[in-house]
């Protein structure tokens, strides 16, 4: 990129470009020279903006997420069926960068520890996902719309275990709905 030409949104843009990097090459090509490559900027715009890379990807996970409940399920409690708000909400959840940030995290030592100064257990974004969920479950129960004595932090963890599952092989084809809705109805019990 010629110097002096000003780019805008650079957090944003730099991380759009690692989603892409991640999805497209997996953990073992996301690297700074890639992520720049992507972004169509010199390399140090990238460490202008972060102490090092590690610290870019902390912030990059932290930022997606962030993200996680961006198709609205909070604002699903007492609409449709939970059956199929929940459906959507892993499905949307896994079809994401979520799935290709697990193995980022379990790949790379120091993001990994980095990440536990704000997630002291779990992987991250399976974590965050697991709160949004059980969330999600608590307000639905407070509604009558699951059983009163459902254990919803337990659910959401199966949940999102069993979703994994389903979602874990990047390279084969997504499970289409029915599976995951199967899921869905066999954890939380319908």
């Amino acid at each position: 990129m010629p110097t002096g030409v000003a780019l805008r949104a650079v957090r944003a843009q730099l991380f759009d470009a690692a989603e892409r990097v991640l999805l497209r090459d997996g953990p073992s090509g996301l690297t700074s020279r890639a992520v720049t490559t992507e972004a169509d900027c010199a390399k140090g715009v990238l460490h202008r903006h972060f102490d090092d890379f590690d610290g870019f990807l902390a912030e990059f996970v932290l930022d997606r997420i962030d993200k996680l409940d961006e198709k609205g399920l909070r604002d699903a409690v007492g609409a449709g069926t939970v059956v199929d708000n929940l459906t959507s909400a892993l499905t949307a959840v896994f079809e994401s960068v979520a799935v290709a940030i697990v193995p980022l995290v379990i790949f790379r030592d120091e993001l990994r520890a980095r990440l536990r100064r704000e997630w002291p257990a779990g992987v991250p974004v399976l974590t965050q996902a697991a709160v949004m969920i059980g969330d999600y479950l608590k307000a639905e129960r407070d509604q009558g719309r699951i059983a009163e004595d459902a254990d919803v932090e337990t659910l959401a963890a199966t949940l999102i275990g069993a979703a994994h599952l389903l979602f874990a092989d990047r390279t084969a084809p997504a499970p289409e709905t029915a599976q995951v809705r199967k899921v869905v109805e066999t954890v939380i019990g319908t």
